[in-house]
């Protein structure tokens, strides 16, 4: 990831916008609205199927 201070615009928008998007299992944020809570999934974008979910810093926890 290209830090966003540093980088010129050109290079932020490629990262945002043409990254890989091939299906597999990938990394995201979700938010919970009820709570409050930013929390990460970990999600087959080819199944739609949610593995795991944990906290930051709970990456380890399974």
């Amino acid at each position: 990831m290209p830090n966003p201070d540093t980088c010129s615009d050109s290079e932020w928008a490629a990262y945002v916008h043409y990254r890989n998007g091939a299906p597999g299992l990938k990394k995201e944020w979700w938010y919970h609205t009820p709570s409050g809570t930013w929390f990460i999934a970990e999600r087959n974008t080819m199944t739609d199927k949610v593995n795991r979910t944990y906290l930051l810093g709970q990456e380890e926890a399974k």
